[in-house]
């Protein structure tokens, strides 16, 4: 007699979701789970390596973009090309539209477990003038669209490059999760010296057309105060400007951008991270904060529906929003179901739980790159800085990898890396 299968439903194909597919299914092997992964695109979006590719003179859509069906069919999991419009925890259930033509009526899917790992929603839409006076890089639409602006309009005037502030939550918080002001700065410091570098290249200026702005204290703070400093003293020498605590972006304008403190700055080319808001739906449901962030415990499992996981750039503990932390985030998610399904041990399942480390490797342009590990913004002791080509070179070999494996990096891998980062 055929054994029913327990029904695994992942919201979200990008890093989080397909990790935690391609994860489950190695740990569960074909028989004992249906997985299904949901995603309103049919491929994952490399988005680490947009400014790369964009400074680069690239197209990032010819360059970027990995096809999930054939991974998928290739471990025997379905995918669902669909939108998520709703979730109900009570009835296990999620509403979905279908994507793949206009008109679709909706559907529901039936689950016993599920992972949301459908990322965030980027709110352009709430700063004042961005459609009008911005840009950006976290698309390759954006993305192309700078490459162009930068190479055929832009005058050599100032350039203003930093976030919006991030609203996060705050119910049910991980106690050693800080409150950020940032969604993540990484982006913003390594677009600033990839963009210098393209300049100079274009003989349209430098490092000292570029202002980086915060909301915060401190740029990139979850970097560590130590990391921050070297930052800045090598950015200050660059020539590169810097103003911090500007509380939130009022508006862009034509000559500018305006600052919620009362404070604005000339601009001619504003580039802008916003903030990372939950989707709609996801406001005010019982697994969530009052931002719409998937609350979770160390095994990323819902306190009140332990059927629920979470991973990525969806879930509370998520801060900084950064690839590294969503990687730890599926593997500890597909090793914690398959403890329940009775195929790994809790000793085994439990030894690596949720604890979060910043580990990014940025473009600087020219062939190098930089590399920050730490873990002080959760409170260790861990503040690393470095910068060089072998970092450049680590950054696009791990795009290659990523792709040539289908995003199935074992996690020793991770780990390996990260090791010989800290030793070159």
């Amino acid at each position: 007699m055929q054994t029913k299968k327990t029904k695994i439903l992942i919201l979200g194909g990008n890093f989080a979701g397909l990790q935690v597919a391609r994860h489950l299914r190695e740990n569960l092997g074909s028989e004992l789970a249906e997985i299904t992964v949901v995603d309103k695109k049919s491929f994952l979006l490399f988005v680490p390596n947009i400014p790369l590719e964009t400074f680069e003179g690239r197209d990032p859509i010819n360059t970027l973009q990995l096809p999930l069906v054939p991974i998928l069919k290739n471990d025997k999991t379905q995918f669902i090309m669909a939108e998520v419009k709703a979730i109900d925890p009570d009835k296990k259930t999620v509403d979905i539209l279908p994507s793949e033509r206009p008109g679709s009526a909706l559907d529901t899917l039936e689950y016993d477990y599920l992972v949301v790992a459908l990322g965030n929603r980027l709110a352009y839409d709430r700063i004042e003038g961005f459609s009008e006076y911005g840009h950006t890089v976290t698309d390759p639409y954006q993305a192309n669209k700078l490459r162009h602006y930068i190479e055929e309009e832009y005058q050599g005037g100032p350039i203003v490059i930093g976030s919006a502030r991030f609203h996060q939550g705050t119910n049910g918080k991980l106690d050693f999760i800080p409150i950020s002001l940032a969604a993540c700065e990484g982006p913003t410091v390594e677009v600033a010296l990839a963009l210098a570098h393209r300049l100079e290249e274009l003989g349209k200026g430098g490092a000292k057309n570029i202002t980086m702005f915060t909301p915060a204290e401190l740029i990139a703070e979850d970097a560590g105060e130590k990391v921050v400093a070297q930052l800045l003293e090598i950015a200050t020498k660059m020539g590169f400007g810097y103003k911090n605590k500007t509380e939130d972006i009022k508006a862009l304008t034509k000559e500018g951008i305006e600052f919620t403190n009362g404070e604005s700055l000339e601009a001619e080319l504003k580039i802008i991270i916003p903030d990372w808001v939950a989707h709609d739906f996801m406001q005010g449901l019982p697994i969530c904060d009052e931002k719409g962030f998937v609350i979770h415990n160390l095994e990323m499992r819902n306190p009140d529906y332990p059927e629920v996981f979470t991973a990525g750039d969806a879930a509370s503990g998520t801060v900084p929003k950064l690839g590294a932390i969503g990687h730890l985030q599926s593997y500890i998610v597909a090793r914690q179901i398959a403890k329940d399904l009775g195929v790994m041990s809790a000793e085994e399942a439990d030894a690596e739980l949720y604890k979060p480390e910043i580990s990014c490797y940025g473009d600087m342009g020219g062939g190098k790159a930089f590399y920050i590990h730490s873990d002080s913004y959760y409170g260790g002791d861990l503040q690393l800085l470095k910068m060089g080509r072998s970092y450049y070179d680590m950054k696009v070999a791990f795009k290659h990898q990523y792709f040539s494996t289908g995003g199935k990096l074992p996690h020793w891998q991770w780990k390996l890396g990260a090791w010989i980062s800290d030793k070159i």
